[in-house]
């Protein structure tokens, strides 16, 4: 079983929500990844979102978009990613990553060298932003042959045939986008967001996880009353830019985001 599915099958036996950190890889340098992402696990971490720095992440906020600048002049690039998933896995056999990026990396080196590179990495899934559903009966059995998980988005303004097409190619869980525009833009709306779940819900057994608009705590057991997961990146990225200068100090300050919001979503769900 990949590990993403059996960390959701673990959470739903106890009745907990996933909680799912996003990093860009190689900000504020390659250094220091490794180290953020045992301190995320440490904060109650269940499942790793990985950013693969992009000159033109066109579904993120400014954010996102200055920390893939951060990382790029660095010259991250996806070896230095899988390096850094080879490396967490020495110590960390368990904790799912999930690799979310753009497309055009991984063309560059093509699609069965990526995915080759990424599963002897250990890396459990691949989110790619800019890949339809149409273009998916490729990409997603070279992937599955490597026991690497499909993971799609959906937005607010994903019609019905379309979401159907999503959920019928997607694994691991499904990212749902909570409102229109890019990450770290609105506030959320937890009525509206289980408004939408819903009918998804009749579509997949896939975990429904939130993202976009995941802010605090309180924004996240909110969330959390409705979906199986909920997906926080800004939040920390936010962090790990106001201490770039000081990147000993990133780890405590991530923990304290992520803190936050594990201790609320336990809360909530009684755990």
């Amino acid at each position: 079983m990949n590990r993403i599915d059996q960390r959701f099958a673990e959470l739903k036996e106890q009745g907990r929500r996933a909680l799912i950190p996003f990093i860009t890889a190689g900000d504020p340098a390659p250094e220091y990844t490794v180290g953020f992402m045992h301190a995320l696990v440490e904060a109650g971490a269940d499942v790793i979102e990985l950013g693969v720095p992009f000159s033109d992440p066109m579904a993120d906020g400014p954010v996102i978009q200055k920390a893939c600048e951060r990382a790029l002049r660095h010259g991250v690039r996806l070896a230095h990613l899988f390096d850094m998933v080879r490396e967490f896995r020495q110590t960390d056999a368990a904790t799912p990553v999930v690799l979310m990026g753009y497309l055009n990396p991984v063309e560059r080196i093509g699609l069965e060298a990526f995915a080759d590179q990424a599963a002897a990495a250990g890396v459990d899934g691949v989110l790619t932003v800019d890949m339809p559903p149409e273009e998916a009966e490729e990409f997603g059995p070279v992937l599955k042959a490597r026991g690497l998980a499909s993971i799609f988005l959906v937005a607010p303004t994903t019609s019905h045939a379309r979401a159907a097409t999503i959920c019928a190619h997607g694994e691991g869980y499904l990212y749902y986008v909570s409102l229109k525009g890019v990450t770290g833009s609105a506030i959320l709306d937890a009525e509206d967001v289980a408004s939408h779940l819903a009918p998804l819900r009749e579509m997949t057994g896939l975990p429904l996880c939130v993202g976009f608009g995941i802010r605090d705590g309180a924004s996240a057991a909110e969330v959390g009353k409705v979906a199986d997961g909920v997906i926080v990146g800004s939040a920390l990225v936010s962090r790990i830019a106001a201490n770039a200068e000081t990147p000993e100090a990133i780890p405590a300050e991530l923990k304290a985001v992520l803190g936050e919001m594990r201790q609320a979503l336990d809360a909530m769900s009684g755990a």
